[in-house]
């Protein structure tokens, strides 16, 4: 039996993939761990009802909250204990301008703490829990390169002010593709601890491509920009839930710190993706922020 984990499946990318894992075979045990689990359940009953594998669960997780990840883990630990075949770090919010500023219940910007943070502390709690060869892949997105204006330059600004914006930033839509950009520094810099550590454990990059049941809560005239300025970056949920399923299944990733997009190869990143100083500073500042440095 192989158990893969996928958060925030109970719709889109994350609830298509565990359909097509669950349908390719019985030995499969897919856990869908999910914030609402009333929807999760409904997606579960789904996904038996149309692939006839019965071995799909629930587990309650809300990536936002630090207490949630851990009561999480502690959950698995006492009462799942398989070795995870994969963790697939789906569950994920967007931005939308002119709203209140949102804070999680550690007091961080709620899309660094549920894109990022969250993720970033099951990984770690979950690490030793993988198969020996298990895989984590986080769901990454061509907005951690964000088209921009002519003139305009998409820089890091540094770890706390992603986490803890000022008012101005707290309204600003880049928030999303910074978020991003922390999915892609965490996959390079994990995969370098991994390796230092001899691990054979994979951590990998995937990106879907933009998909409307991604970002419900993005204006209309945030798709009609990029859909001028940057046609390419859109995806198809089919073709995107199938390659991303086929990684999990198959013996195709052989290696870390790779970012495959929208199939099963790969692609570079930004370059300012590339930046080691900025991702050795997200990943200690992430340590400080859920408490593994202590």
């Amino acid at each position: 039996m192989k158990t893969v984990i996928i958060t925030g499946a109970n719709q889109g990318l994350g609830f298509e993939t565990a359909k097509k894992i669950a349908a390719k075979s019985n030995d499969f045990n897919v856990i869908l761990a999910c914030r609402n689990i009333e929807r999760a359940e409904k997606a579960k009953d789904q996904i038996i009802n149309e692939t006839k594998n019965p071995n799909i669960s629930v587990m309650i997780l809300d990536t936002s909250s630090l207490k949630s990840v851990r009561e999480f883990v502690e959950n698995y630990r006492q009462n799942k204990k398989e070795p995870i075949h994969a963790l697939i770090c789906n569950a994920g919010i967007s931005s939308k301008s002119n709203t209140a500023k949102q804070v999680s219940k550690d007091g961080f910007d709620i899309i660094f703490a549920t894109n990022h943070l969250g993720h970033f502390l099951l990984c770690n709690l979950m690490l030793p829990f993988m198969e020996k060869r298990g895989k984590i892949i986080s769901i990454a997105s061509d907005m951690h390169d964000p088209p921009v204006k002519e003139g305009q330059k998409f820089e890091w600004l540094g770890v706390e002010p992603i986490a803890h914006p000022n008012d101005e930033m707290a309204m600003d839509r880049s928030r999303y593709s910074y978020s991003k950009l922390c999915n892609v520094y965490f996959v390079y810099e994990f995969a370098k601890i991994l390796k230092e550590k001899n691990s054979e454990v994979t951590v990998n990059a995937f990106n879907p491509g933009l998909m409307k049941t991604n970002f419900t809560d993005i204006e209309p005239k945030i798709f009609e920009f990029i859909r001028i300025n940057a046609p390419h970056r859109y995806g198809d949920l089919e073709k995107s839930s199938s390659s991303l399923a086929e990684l999990i299944y198959s013996d195709l990733i052989q290696s870390s710190g790779n970012y495959y997009d929208r199939s099963t190869s790969t692609v570079k990143t930004s370059e300012l993706s590339y930046n080691e100083k900025n991702a050795k500073e997200l990943w200690d500042k992430s340590l400080e922020y859920t408490g593994l440095n202590v």
